[in-house]
């Protein structure tokens, strides 16, 4: 008898034990941050900087300077926001950009911003990081050995928008950033931008951003002193109409605004990309981008 009850006890002890476990493990991984779950990963050769803290978490910049950069330099800049319907993509989809430009002399950056997949946000709230990355690109220009007044804002489809809103729509200032440092850039340069996102434009705006549509619709905050503009669009996109962009083009010029629209007959959306096989509009849409950015004196011109 002495012998079995110390063993029945053991037993016990074990059953509790394992039973413990699983529910210790899963306490566990409740437990780990989401920043970690929604991080990015650094571009490869760029630096990785955080522009803004966020409560889903921190966001950077992936930073690609020329070759013979140096710290007292003060070169022109261009900060691109990758697409994806303000609900997926990632800052990679503008690396190759970055690599180009910083090869003629820009400091280049592809920005991560909050989307929905990622962190449960809203466009609102990207237009809100778009507006804090150039501010941050500003703020920080003599650390980066940029010029605070050639600071231009690029992207793509929804990314397009973002950096649309930058030069355009009032409002989406962060409170605990510095009002006195500007977020609209000095030009943009836009790939098949949202351009309108009330009912007589995209159409997606008013089913997504409901009564609040027209707060981040940049054509209707056009004004005689929104930056000179580039848009690249393909005719026969079906996501976001080129008549859209169209529009944003007369009404640019009937306030006395720069804004070349470079036209792709038969293109749908996304054709710009740089994509294995089909080069081609990358490559045409690069060599106008590096002749408008040489217009406003961000490139040397070709000796």
């Amino acid at each position: 008898m002495n012998f079995l009850i110390p063993k029945a006890f053991i037993l016990i002890l074990l059953v509790t034990v394992s039973s413990l476990s699983p529910q210790a493990s899963l306490s566990a991984a409740d437990k780990k941050p989401a920043a970690k779950k929604n991080a990015w990963k650094p571009l490869p050769g760029a630096e990785y900087k955080v522009y803004k803290k966020t409560d889903q978490g921190d966001l950077h910049l992936n930073i690609y300077k020329p070759a013979d950069w140096k710290a007292s330099d003060t070169r022109p800049a261009i900060v691109f926001f990758f697409g994806g319907g303000w609900k997926n993509g990632n800052p990679g989809q503008f690396e190759p950009h970055c690599k180009h430009l910083a090869s003629k002399g820009m400091v280049a950056c592809t920005a991560e911003y909050r989307i929905k997949s990622k962190h449960d946000t809203t466009p609102f709230e990207c237009v809100a990081d778009g507006k804090s990355a150039v501010r941050w690109i500003r703020e920080h220009a003599s650390e980066l050995g940029v010029d605070p007044q050639r600071i231009a804002a690029g992207g793509g489809s929804a990314g397009g928008h973002v950096a649309a809103c930058t030069g355009t729509v009032i409002g989406f200032e962060e409170p605990a950033e510095n009002k006195n440092i500007s977020s609209v850039p000095n030009a943009m340069a836009l790939f098949n931008p949202v351009v309108d996102t009330t009912e007589t434009g995209w159409k997606g705006g008013p089913s997504q951003l409901g009564k609040r549509c027209r707060e981040i619709s940049p054509i209707h905050f056009i004004n005689k002193r929104t930056p000179p503009t580039i848009i690249f669009h393909g005719t026969a996109d079906k996501t976001v109409l080129f008549e859209n962009v169209e529009r944003f083009t007369e009404q640019m010029k009937q306030n006395g605004n720069r804004c070349e629209l470079v036209a792709y007959e038969g293109e749908g959306h996304g054709f710009f990309n740089l994509r294995k096989n089909s080069e081609d509009n990358y490559h045409s849409t690069i060599k106008k981008l590096d002749l408008f950015l040489t217009s406003l004196g961000y490139i040397e011109p070709k000796q």
